[in-house]
């Protein structure tokens, strides 16, 4: 036993120098075929993600690295302006294809979706999500989506009901004069019209105590969101289902309701949350960090506050005694409609190969293929020399009228955001309002906002959020008799 015992941890040793030994002739037969394949097909190499390390080791550090300081996204600007607009990366003996061209990224989402599944998506996210229209692909994904669809296309009047009542909810929860933390306020208000748009009904709504203090903190409000999430979920699919037992649905005066729907196909409790829970984290983050960032990058830039309020006074105007937008109203604030484009080009709500990058390129079954549009977005040779900076303007007179496929917000293709209309609709709302009861918008003391765009801690998760929250001070105008 002794002679055994000396002897085991070099037989492990041993057995892990084959296995490695092994695995790596076998990608090194993997590496001959596919160049093979390329070859007999036209299609030149990529540029490498370059690796100091065996397996890229050092890349994934690095990535780490930049982890740990809230700054992956940046991580990812430094990888494109060193390995380019479409390359290839080699990590634990796995290749995958990473691009922010435009037209790749067409022929991903648009051209040829069929050929490009989900990817990690699915076993990623299921354990939180479920089966849902965000993790699902293929016949699933499109009966969802048609189920959802009638929910934005039919019922415009009725969801902005919905969006001023919550607006106002929110508007009489800030502190006047007073430091708040707005973006776990921006959370719960997408959390409230995201579930109405789904089950057609209101429930009782977070008691907003401690908001001025440390529970106003973002990681807290965001583990508080998660439990009471699962609550709510659980409590609207009850509800829903004892309404359906006392009426049913189809009469033409009855407004289309998503869940409704769901109920007549299935009452089965489990299907019916992990459908709504797909629907409610992504309608309710997008939308919260859309309006957070606003609000920061507006602060940071008075101009654009003293001109979107001068624009607003004129069409709607400011004050308590200003009467409420409309729907036509807001949409016809053409300085705000630039402001939110910018925005979502900086912070878009969802994180060829060959020396041109002309040639066609070599996929393999299987193999992951990764598109960021944060980083597309910073392209300058679409946006222009400060396309890292917030400047609204630059969509003024169509000036990017032909951008294309180089500004996805939303996505695009037959996976195009079914609730983009719902969600500018209720940025601008939610933004006009807010001026129009608040004189002034400012950082709030003792409170430093990053001001380089990009250099701020971000939150990425099925969104991106602001790690540093939203901590401003607002005073609201004086009622003038």
């Amino acid at each position: 036993m002794a002679f055994l015992g000396s002897t085991a941890p070099g037989l492990i040793v041993g057995a892990l120098i084959c296995a490695l030994t092994y695995r790596f002739i076998a990608h090194q037969q993997e590496l001959r075929a596919n160049n093979q394949i390329a070859s007999a097909k036209g299609c030149l190499p990529l540029r490498q993600w370059n690796s100091t390390w065996p397996l890229g080791l050092d890349l994934l550090v690095q990535a780490f690295r930049y982890d740990r300081r809230q700054q992956v996204l940046k991580f990812f600007l430094d990888v494109v302006a060193k390995s380019g607009t479409t390359f290839e990366q080699n990590l634990l003996f796995s290749r995958g294809v990473d691009t922010i061209d435009p037209q790749n990224i067409q022929t991903l989402l648009s051209t040829q979706p069929d050929d490009f599944g989900l990817g990690l998506r699915p076993p990623t996210f299921l354990p939180l999500l479920g089966s849902g229209i965000f993790t699902q692909d293929g016949a699933h994904w499109r009966h969802s989506r048609e189920l959802l669809r009638p929910q934005f296309m039919t019922n415009q009047f009725t969801n902005f009901e919905q969006i001023r009542s919550a607006v106002d909810s929110l508007i009489s929860s800030i502190p006047d004069d007073n430091g708040v933390d707005l973006q776990p306020l921006f959370f719960r208000l997408t959390f409230e019209t995201t579930l109405f748009l789904l089950i057609g009904n209101h429930l009782p709504s977070l008691q907003l105590e401690g908001i001025t203090g440390q529970e106003s903190d973002f990681a807290n409000a965001l583990n508080l969101g998660q439990e009471y999430l699962a609550k709510r979920g659980r409590l609207a699919v009850q509800m829903a289902l004892a309404s359906a037992t006392n009426k049913s649905r189809g009469t033409k005066t009855e407004p289309y309701i998503f869940i409704d729907a769901l109920i007549e196909e299935t009452r089965n409790a489990k299907v019916l949350r992990d459908q709504c829970l797909n629907i409610l984290l992504a309608g309710r983050d997008t939308t919260a960090c859309c309006l957070t960032w606003t609000i920061r990058l507006v602060v940071q830039h008075p101009h654009v506050f003293f001109k979107l309020r001068a624009e607003i006074s004129d069409t709607v105007g400011v004050g308590l005694r200003s009467p409420t937008p409309t729907i036509t109203q807001v949409k016809s604030l053409q300085y705000l409609s630039l402001v939110i484009k910018e925005v979502l080009r900086l912070y878009p709500s969802v994180p060829g190969g060959g020396p041109t990058g002309t040639a066609p390129i070599l996929v393999r079954k299987g193999e992951a293929v990764g598109y960021c549009v944060y980083a597309m977005h910073r392209r300058r040779d679409i946006y222009g020399a400060d396309a890292d900076e917030f400047r609204p303007e630059r969509w003024e007179n169509d000036a990017l009228k032909d951008v294309g496929w180089g500004y996805l917000p939303f996505n695009g293709g037959p996976r195009v955001c079914l609730g983009q209309e719902f969600a500018l609709l209720e940025v601008g709302y939610t933004f006009v309002r807010l001026l129009q009861t608040f004189e002034a918008i400012e950082q709030a003391e003792g409170y430093r906002m990053e001001k380089r765009v990009g250099e701020e801690r971000q939150v990425l998760t099925l969104v991106i959020s602001c790690g540093e929250g939203c901590v401003v001070r607002m005073r609201s105008y004086v009622d003038e008799v």
